[in-house]
């Protein structure tokens, strides 16, 4: 019967990759692992610097953490020193015997649930994969956190 004739049209993808900003050429590659997609200093770069804020933040907010922490403690002290607070030792202590018989109970399996073992191989795979980028992302962190 009636043969359609179909036209397609040709696209040059190296004059549009000419045309790209290096911008884009860097931050947005085809799918793949880190290791296809950019060169060895890119991911050092941007292992390094996401690392270092990641490094810094986390110093900040631990530091912030463990200011409110210990002031709490110290304000609990100096509450029960004075007398405003009584703390039931007795009560402590069984909440305590009932907690070491949980943590024996959960860990004399000593086998991971399924879920975590497929989570733990998923992120073993991904540091194979971009061994460079989490190189340069733990030099970095390190490098934020002595900032």
């Amino acid at each position: 019967a009636g043969a359609k004739d179909d036209t397609f049209n040709v696209l040059d993808l190296t004059e549009y990759t000419k045309n790209r900003p290096w911008w884009r050429k860097i931050f947005v590659p085809s799918s793949g692992s880190s290791a296809e997609k950019y060169n060895v200093a890119t991911q050092l770069v941007i292992g390094g610097v996401t690392g270092w804020c990641t490094g810094f933040i986390f110093q900040k907010v631990g530091k912030l953490a463990a200011t409110a922490v210990g002031g709490g403690f110290f304000l609990l002290q100096i509450a029960n020193h004075t007398g405003y607070i009584k703390v039931d030792w007795n009560l402590v202590q069984r909440d305590m015997d009932k907690a070491k018989q949980q943590l024996k109970f959960h860990s004399s399996g000593n086998k991971m649930p399924p879920e975590v073992k497929s989570r733990v191989d998923e992120v073993v795979i991904f540091l194979k994969k971009n061994v460079i980028l989490t190189g340069g992302f733990a030099g970095g962190f390190l490098l934020g956190m002595a900032s």
